[in-house]
């Protein structure tokens, strides 16, 4: 991306974006031709990198892609505060142990997008852990209630009669202070973290530094099509996934998230895009040859363009021609499910290998004739461990298991 106009660079970044605070802003530390630090707070209590993470990751990289330097901050301490975010129930509270874990099993995920050379990781408790009482007192004072309590979240919470912790006011100013130690020029974060990022924003200001720019990105809807991609909701996509479960959870996406995928998980230009859209509602292409095309390009991103391919192959092999898989991934059979009758569960056994999120949803795929053995319909609902032994599993249109 070098030798590139401000203007070719301001479309790189407004790809996908919701807003950018303010684009006049933006522009202007661009046309400086110096490096910018880039700011993005990582929350410590997951240990995946979802597709609806990398969204704003991937903004990152383009960001990288054009020079800049990604300032990643590890919220050890803000995870111990707990942002509200619209919950009922706070985060729990980590150990510095805990948080270095999940840390190490998220890093190597996030060099699957980023360039380690251009990012810097920091840990926001060794400033807001070294702060003094009369130090929080001096922070708090560069803000005020009202406005604090223009957060959404807040003013419903109280408009309705709930508490709203004192712990959980302090949140965005230590989020916001994150930005003032960083000295950020942008902050990224998701189309819900808008209020936090503009408390930095505004802190900067306070703090007599140029204030950064706020770029925020949207929610990625889940494979369900209806919920934000949730770890907890079990309608994700994971960048470690092997690239027969990527591939299979892409082609299970309703068709109206086509757009909103392909703009935020790809890198296919949009004026490609565009008429991929356009064959669809135009009925020149079928839905699911759009839907192969988002997979192939997923699992090309976070596995290779061969790894792609193959899985295309196998699809087609597998689903068009409706043929028996081969090599169907293995699963082993959970031996602890089995009761004192010798029988498992089958319901309890595909939640335990990942492939329902509970066992009532696995009672209702069975109930509607979604799971089979060896292409036979399930109806029972308890199994003994030899029956299954050997046989292919098919759960839904694109899950397979080959019991051992």
């Amino acid at each position: 991306m070098v030798g590139m106009t401000i203007e070719q660079q301001l479309e790189v970044l407004r790809r996908g974006a919701t807003e950018i605070i303010s684009e006049e802003d933006l522009k202007a530390k661009l046309a400086k031709g110096k490096p910018l630090r880039v700011k993005l707070g990582v929350d410590p209590t997951i240990a995946h990198v979802t597709l609806g993470w990398a969204v704003v990751l991937r903004k990152l990289r383009d960001f990288q892609r054009l020079g800049h330097t990604a300032c990643l901050v590890i919220g050890d301490f803000t995870a111990q505060i707990g942002d509200p975010s619209g919950k009922s129930k706070t985060r729990p509270q980590l150990t510095r142990e805990q948080v270095q874990s999940n840390v190490k099993a998220v890093s190597e995920q996030v060099y699957k997008i980023l360039d380690p050379e251009k990012t810097e990781i920091s840990f926001n408790k060794d400033w807001l852990g070294a702060m003094t009482f009369e130090d929080v007192i001096r922070l708090a004072s560069r803000y005020t209630v009202a406005r604090i309590l223009e957060r959404d979240d807040f003013s419903k919470r109280l408009s309705e009669n709930r508490p709203v912790a004192l712990h959980e006011i302090l949140y965005p100013l230590c989020q916001g202070y994150d930005s003032v130690e960083l000295r950020a020029d942008v902050e990224l974060g998701g189309n819900d973290q808008m209020f936090n990022n503009l408390v930095g924003r505004n802190l900067m200001a306070q703090y007599e530094m140029e204030p950064q720019v706020v770029l925020l990105m949207p929610l990625l809807l889940g494979t369900d099509g209806k919920e934000k991609m949730s770890q907890s909701l079990g309608n994700y996509i994971s960048v470690i996934d092997t690239p027969r479960d990527m591939y299979g959870k892409t082609m299970s996406i309703p068709d109206d998230l086509l757009e909103n995928w392909f703009v935020l998980c790809t890198d296919v230009p949009m004026e490609e895009v565009r008429q991929i859209l356009a064959d669809c509602q135009a009925g020149t292409m079928n839905p699911r040859d759009a839907k192969r095309r988002l997979a192939r390009e997923i699992v090309a991103l976070y596995h290779s363009s061969e790894a792609a391919q193959a899985e295309d192959d196998y699809f087609i092999e597998t689903f068009s021609k409706k043929t028996q898989p081969v090599e169907a991934e293995e699963a082993t059979i959970p031996r602890d499910l089995v009761n004192e009758e010798g029988k498992i569960g089958l319901p309890a056994m595909l939640t335990a290998l990942g492939l329902t999120k509970s066992n009532g949803d696995a009672k209702k795929l069975i109930e509607a004739g979604a799971v089979s053995l060896d292409s036979e319909k399930v109806t029972g609902l308890y199994w003994s461990p030899t029956d299954l032994e050997g046989k292919v599993l098919k759960v839904g249109k694109h899950q397979f298991r080959r019991l051992v």
